[in-house]
């Protein structure tokens, strides 16, 4: 069989990043071709809460450059858009703009961004078995995680990007001792929140990834004395580099004599001071002696990520990397699990015994499977309307991880739905949806309905379940935990449940109780 060939995108706030690789055996790559642009996406000292109009076409038209290229390979795109995106009102103007030069654009969250830099970074440095501290730093925000053996322990997003603090502290690249003060002050203060879990957690190795990162390595390298390498992948560097770094890069007046400094490039130079600040305050706050550089981070990871997703590859179990974050949310805010988890089984059940009715493929079956043990989740806020409270919590937590922005949106909405109003196209979330998503969300929501009503009593009297078509008739067999288990309350209120999976599948729903 040919290896796949796959494209990704990392949509940064800084730059866009675009890499081509076919994969190999065991989740490796060949990078094909690799395309940075500088677009400078998102700009200002405060919340990024908007996207200029120049600021959106220049993006727009590195994502069609970056589209075309995939194409002349025949690789599948994927495309996903961090900090800049992520906080901007406007952020669907953009979205909308990329969709119409063929990108389809995934805003993800901040840990989901840090859950993919981890997953590139595993594949380029040989840190797999050791407890490890990365660092991401970006132009919008940095990603800090720790991690072992794959597995996420904590991670933070905190708003601290090259860009975002050159337009707070340095405007029009001036770079003055008391701005520094300012600006080392304002990193600290937002870091503090985060030191004791990496001090409680500890570390072995901290690895650095992306722009500022490699540019320090490089003017440290080159500070040294050392000739330019060909790769700075696995570069070591300690704390004391970077302070030599960031006072050579203080004492240079302008962005252009910054430039000038080995290992800066002058696209980068304007916003390196900045940059090299959250690196060294991070280094202090976490107790970092020493970092090693990866090459690979997001674009990477979205790459085996997509792998993953699509060619039923094994990388670090993504779906129980979602199963997990999905019932850390439930555990948080749902009081009743037994009942959640034993509604998202019998959903489970009805899904797969009626899957030559739904015709829906099979990846849907995890969705339902998050939005049954997450459906009662805004109960933390409030019992009154607490469906529209549950599509709430879900749909702006960050604790959702392995999932990408549509499917979180197609889970809330599977929550919204399990009781009350059936969706409809004026309901503005549902409207938004292809009419593929809008089919699924439906036939979804309709078995959830009537797995809930199946425990009405809450004591799991309902042990199993199976769909069976009669004609036009669905049947819904029931076992009791006993042959002599009375479901009579069970029948009822899953009876009136019923009438959207009636509406879905064109077929009269009715119960039977078996042995």
């Amino acid at each position: 069989m040919t290896d796949p060939v796959l494209a990704a995108i990392d949509v940064g706030t800084n730059s866009f990043h675009l890499v081509i690789a076919r994969i190999k055996q065991g989740a490796r790559f060949d990078v094909i071709e690799r395309e940075k642009v500088t677009v400078r996406l998102g700009h200002g000292g405060g919340d990024m809460k908007r996207l200029e109009p120049d600021a959106i076409e220049r993006g727009v038209d590195a994502l069609a450059r970056m589209a075309q290229l995939a194409r002349s390979k025949n690789a599948p795109l994927r495309a996903v858009a961090t900090s800049a995106v992520r906080e901007a009102a406007n952020a669907d103007d953009f979205i909308k703009a990329a969709a119409e030069v063929g990108v389809t654009v995934e805003v993800i969250s901040g840990l989901e961004e840090a859950r993919l830099i981890h997953l590139g970074v595993l594949q380029a440095v040989p840190v797999f078995d050791r407890r490890l501290v990365l660092v991401d730093i970006g132009g919008g925000s940095t990603e800090v995680l720790l991690g072992e053996r794959g597995t996420t322990l904590d991670a933070r997003s905190f708003k601290l990007g090259a860009v975002r603090l050159t337009d707070r502290f340095f405007p029009e690249g001036q770079v003055t001792p008391e701005a520094v003060r300012h600006c080392r002050a304002f990193i600290r203060s937002t870091l503090a929140t985060f030191e004791g879990r990496v001090r409680r957690i500890g570390f072995e190795v901290a690895v650095a990834s992306s722009g500022t990162a490699e540019a320090v390595a490089r003017a440290a390298h080159a500070l040294a004395g050392g000739a330019e390498l060909r790769t700075y992948n696995c570069f070591t560097f300690t704390r004391g580099d970077v302070a030599a770094v960031l006072e050579r890069l203080l004492a240079a007046p302008t962005a252009k004599a910054r430039a000038a400094v080995p290992g800066v490039e002058s696209d980068r130079a304007d916003i390196i001071v900045a940059g090299t600040l959250i690196l060294e305050s991070v280094c202090e706050a976490f107790g970092i002696d020493e970092l090693m550089f990866s090459e690979y981070a997001l674009r990477e990871g979205v790459l085996l990520d997509t792998y993953e997703r699509h060619q039923g590859g094994s990388l670090h179990h993504l779906r129980e990397v979602s199963r997990q974050s999905v019932r850390h949310l439930a555990d948080r805010c749902d009081d009743d699990r037994t009942h959640s988890d034993h509604v998202a089984r019998l959903a489970l059940q009805l899904f797969d015994s009626a899957a030559e009715i739904h015709h829906l493929d099979r990846s849907y079956r995890d969705y339902l499977e998050a939005a049954a043990l997450l459906a009662n989740v805004g109960l933390v806020i409030s019992h009154t309307r607490h469906h529209l409270h549950s599509y709430y919590v879900i749909r702006n937590t960050d604790d959702l991880t392995g999932f990408t922005d549509h499917e979180i949106e197609i889970i809330a909405l599977i929550a919204r739905y399990h009781r009350k109003s059936v969706p409809k196209p004026s309901h503005a979330e549902f409207g938004r949806l292809d009419a593929e998503s809008q089919q699924a969300v439906r036939a979804l929501a309709a078995l959830l309905r009537v797995a809930i009503g199946l425990d009405r009593s809450h004591d799991q009297r309902a042990k199993s379940v199976r769909a069976v078509q009669d004609g036009h008739r669905l049947v819904i067999e029931v076992r009791g935990r006993r042959s002599d288990t009375d479901l009579d309350l069970e029948f009822y209120s899953a009876g009136e449940r019923c009438s959207l999976l009636e509406e879905v599948t064109g077929l009269e729903v009715s119960f039977r109780q078996t042995s």
